[in-house]
């Protein structure tokens, strides 16, 4: 599409905002789509919604939510939009279907997929109930619907240990993340049974390359994601979910910060805080960078690759997600 001098004027805001990120000539390229897709999202009315992990293209660029995919889903559910465009992976738009079902859900990719998420399924989670009977099913947000179905309650990694404790029992069966679960484990009394799932972009880091990056940039305060490993969530200074992550970065405005977590965050979260120095040695997640704005706008023009669930599924995976957000975020 042409880079018209219309086009330039319409989104010369957004440009200036995310101009140390994206170059001139690449924005050339994108500014057509966010000009198109966010007209065409206003004749639809559509919402589009953005993970942390999205390139700044999108999340600064065209969407209406930008957060973690809880809160993402949460948000969209409040909105009288007819159609969601998740700007995730998979079990993001399940999600966002669990809290929309009467809304029209659409995934840009429908094999943007994930690690954890595809590490588990509902009969593994049957299995382990038969395995350890009576013992409650905590499930991290990042499963299947089919696995949340299987599940007594649903976690963040914000609330994961506030949700096991608030159980008030000796042992939970703790799913998917090993890392996440291990985390958990050193923060209660409460027994931990876990499974081997983990996200490939997180259990990349070593500890070993925190600690060369602390001593090649002295006061810097390394932040990580509890998905992950142990060792490294000990090296750093901070560890907490994306959300955490953020607003350590905006309370705190340390002068140099790493975000040991997927590259794109680091670039969204320094646009917004451009006084604190980024260092950016990180992993980029496959899954997530398969949405782009071409696809986000064929799907929203055809309103192609809809999230399509049945009822009683529905029904069953969104008790565990609804029981979390009562007990609390």
């Amino acid at each position: 599409m042409d880079f018209t001098p219309e086009i330039k004027r319409a989104t010369r805001s957004i440009y200036e905002k995310v101009q140390k990120k994206i170059p001139e000539i690449e924005w050339a390229t994108h500014a057509p789509y966010i000009y198109k897709i966010n007209k065409l999202k206003k004749e639809k009315n559509a919402v589009i919604l953005a993970h942390n992990y999205q390139t700044p293209e999108i999340y600064h660029g065209i969407s209406d939510f930008s957060a973690d995919s809880l809160a993402l889903a949460v948000e969209a559910a409040k909105t009288k939009a007819d159609i969601i465009v998740m700007c995730g992976v998979h079990f993001m738009a399940e999600t966002a279907k669990l809290m929309s079902p009467k809304k029209k859900v659409l995934l840009p990719d429908m094999q943007a997929g994930c690690s954890l998420s595809s590490s588990i399924t509902g009969e593994d989670v049957r299995k382990l109930k038969k395995q350890y009977p009576g013992v409650p099913v905590v499930s991290y947000i990042n499963t299947s619907a089919e696995v949340k179905a299987e599940t007594d309650v649903c976690c963040t990694s914000a609330n994961a240990v506030k949700i096991v404790e608030s159980l008030n029992v000796k042992k939970v069966i703790f799913l998917p993340d090993d890392f996440l679960a291990k985390y958990v484990a050193s923060q209660t009394d409460t027994e931990i049974i876990s499974w081997k799932g983990t996200c490939e972009v997180h259990e990349q880091f070593k500890d070993e390359e925190i600690n060369e990056i602390r001593k090649a940039n002295p006061g810097i305060k390394i932040i990580a994601h509890p998905e992950c490993p142990p060792d490294v969530i000990q090296a750093s200074d901070f560890a907490g979910s994306t959300s955490g992550m953020i607003k350590y970065v905006k309370d705190n405005q340390p002068e140099k910060v790493m975000m040991v977590t997927e590259c794109s965050m680091s670039d969204n979260v320094q646009i917004d805080n451009p006084n604190v120095e980024f260092i950016r040695p990180c992993n980029l997640c496959p899954h997530m960078k398969r949405i782009t704005l071409p696809k986000i706008l064929n799907c929203l023009e055809n309103e192609s690759n809809e999230l399509v669930m049945d009822d009683q599924t529905i029904a069953k995976a969104r008790k565990s997600v609804e029981r979390m957000t009562e007990i609390g975020r």
